[in-house]
């Protein structure tokens, strides 16, 4: 097995949303971060090499067989990493994600806790909630957005725990993250129609798993907006709003062709989504994290 297959398999390019997560979390709580630059690398490294990382091991191995016909080049297909090593992995790195949790507190080892369980629920049978892509797409929306979110909430807290607003906004931006993981079946929907897997574009179709896919990501985005006028945040509101009507231009033209443009929604769209993110994060940590 070579190095680059075992960094392939963690996928270090998908590390960066809930690293972002975190990091938008740790800025509600309205303490300084000079001074913690260890808890918050500690924090970095547990929500996108370990955490994140374990999730994509463990799915790319319970996944071996659908990749065999979508992506028969990644790493376990491929017999790049061989035998039974993928599964090695992601049991490895679940683990070593639970120890350095458990030294970042209740909430981060309850975090933690959490976001491991839903990676392998979201993979192995028979629960395999990645068969149903209502259910499989939340899991991964809490794990990258909304867990990574409330540990940095809560670590930097001078509470220990995550402000209510804090709370709500990564309920809000979980949920609009289930639209943009809708994105990435757009590419698989011949492999997931032959292995059962019922992701919103096989159950929906195309066009109209594409039209869900962007209200799901539009409409907590507006509910950010309403909650920060209502704590009278307005300019951080104004340039949320300013952000969700690039996201709409961007959208009418995904939704013209949404299999072939999905992966340009995720390049220039999402982009923008996690840019409201840090900005409402701010809004927050106006409050003084209260």
């Amino acid at each position: 097995m070579k190095f680059t297959a075992f960094i392939e398999l963690l996928k270090p390019i998908t590390w960066f949303p809930p690293m972002w997560a975190f990091i938008c979390g740790a800025i509600t709580a309205g303490t300084a971060l000079a001074g913690q630059w260890e808890i918050i690398l500690l924090g970095l490294l547990l929500t996108g090499p370990l955490v994140c990382a374990s999730s994509q091991a463990v799915n790319d191995w319970f996944d071996r067989h659908v990749d065999a016909i979508n992506e028969p080049n990644r790493p376990i297909p491929s017999g790049r990493i061989p035998g039974r090593w993928g599964l090695y992995l992601g049991i490895i790195w679940s683990i070593l994600s639970l120890v350095i949790g458990a030294q970042l507190g209740p909430w981060g080892l309850g975090a933690t806790t959490l976001a491991i369980i839903f990676s392998w629920a979201y993979s192995m049978p028979p629960v395999r909630l990645k068969q149903n892509g209502w259910w499989g797409n939340l899991a991964c929306a809490m794990s990258y957005e909304g867990l990574a979110w409330i540990t940095g909430a809560a670590l930097l807290s001078i509470t220990a725990s995550p402000s209510q607003p804090s709370l709500l906004f990564a309920g809000l931006y979980s949920l609009g993250a289930h639209g943009i993981m809708t994105l990435n079946d757009f590419k698989a929907i011949e492999g997931d129609q032959k292995m059962g897997i019922r992701s919103l574009p096989v159950q929906l179709g195309a066009n109209r798993a594409a039209q869900v896919a962007c209200l799901i990501m539009l409409i907590p985005q507006c509910i950010v907006i309403g909650f920060l006028f209502f704590i009278e945040q307005e300019i951080h509101a104004f340039f949320v709003g300013i952000l969700v009507l690039a996201q709409l231009a961007l959208m009418r033209y995904f939704l013209f062709d949404p299999i072939k443009r999905a992966l340009f929604y995720s390049g220039f769209g999402v982009p923008l989504f996690v840019g409201g993110m840090m900005v409402a994060a701010f809004g927050i940590r106006n409050l003084g994290g209260q």
